[in-house]
């Protein structure tokens, strides 16, 4: 999705600025690369600079409850000052680093509902115009693929995913916002909890699974969250359906161990040899900086896709996404645009 925008701040007669993404998902941590074309106006302008600037829809917590807004979680100057002649036509390729965290908006194909743009502001005479907006479409790392493989092979379906606003505290989370993929339990889990709720937090050095599980009360007891965070390499090979499925297994019985009434979790890493270390993480340090503290409970803006436990790879609804998540990527994007038309 291209949009067009004549640089509002200098009138008719003006600039106009075209970003064009190179084809197909980018991954996080690796090269985001494509083209800034522009096109003289009826006069000649110094330009100052070509910056770009990712952006993310984002949900937040706070007291009157919940709210959506952007976020810019990064920003590239990706040309320097220059004169553009009247009706010059000239083009900037760049090629910049996604930060390692960068959300991941689709799974073979098929899209989460996660909105992630990046917008071009071309400063023109110490003006600036955010006249592009362009959608940006992530896939997943290797091994987060094979964490969602191994998730869906063990019965595990899609629910929704979203971006938090907020921290997750104990870990080495950089972006002040995190995505979280809520997974209905394989029905071997469904009497345990409610659902799964998975957290990437990807680096240079590896990948941070943090799992959190919503459970479920038993009849003298009341119901809790409990968390774990696993670290894993990001080209491991490994049996990952044994694996992953032991992650949960940890996840859902240390409630015993801890009591019926404690919230609590634990940490740990997996090395190549399958051995592994864990010691006590408190499951409330995943909301710690939100701005109440509290779990978000309802679907967001990423709740468009319906998956069964036939796996998360291809359990997405009949192999397509719902209409409703298209519908929202599609309206924030016109709805960005025909802000930036305004100013």
């Amino acid at each position: 999705m291209v949009f067009k925008r004549l640089l509002g701040s200098l009138g008719v007669g003006g600039p106009t600025v075209d970003t064009v993404l190179d084809p197909g998902a980018f991954r996080p941590g690796g090269s985001l690369t494509g083209q800034v074309h522009l096109k003289g106006g009826d006069a000649d302008f110094d330009i100052e600079h070509i910056t770009l600037e990712l952006v993310a829809r984002v949900e937040a917590e706070h007291e009157d409850g919940e709210s959506e807004g952007t976020v810019v979680f990064d920003r590239f100057t990706v040309a320097g000052a220059f004169r553009l002649a009247a009706g010059e036509h000239r083009s900037a390729p760049f090629a910049v680093a996604l930060p390692w965290e960068t959300p991941v908006t689709e799974l073979y194909g098929q899209q989460l509902g996660i909105v992630l743009g990046v917008r071009t502001e071309l400063s023109v005479a110490g003006a600036k115009d955010k006249g592009d907006l362009d959608q940006l479409t992530v896939g997943p790392l290797p091994a987060q693929e094979a964490v969602l493989e191994a998730l869906g092979q063990l019965g595990f379906g899609f629910r929704s995913a979203d971006l938090e606003y907020g921290r997750i505290g104990g870990t080495g989370q950089q972006l002040p916002f995190y995505q979280e993929i809520e997974l209905t339990p394989a029905p071997r889990y469904a009497h345990q909890v409610n659902e799964i709720e998975l957290t990437f937090l990807a680096g240079p050095a590896g990948l941070e699974v943090v799992l959190e599980a919503d459970k479920r009360g038993g009849l003298f007891s009341e119901g809790h969250d409990a968390l774990t965070r696993f670290t894993v390499g990001h080209h491991d090979v490994r049996d990952w359906n044994t694996e992953v499925d032991g992650w949960i297994r940890h996840l859902v019985e240390h409630r015993a161990s801890y009591g019926a009434h404690t919230s609590y979790g634990h940490e740990g890493t997996y090395g190549h040899d399958g051995a592994y270390g864990a010691h006590g993480y408190g499951h409330d340090q995943r909301h710690d900086e939100h701005h109440d503290g509290g779990r978000r409970s309802g679907p967001g803006i990423g709740t468009a896709v319906a998956a069964g436990a036939a796996g998360l790879a291809v359990g997405v609804v009949g192999g397509m996404v719902a209409a409703e998540a298209v519908d929202e990527i599609g309206d924030f994007f016109e709805d960005e645009g025909d802000d930036e038309g305004e100013d």
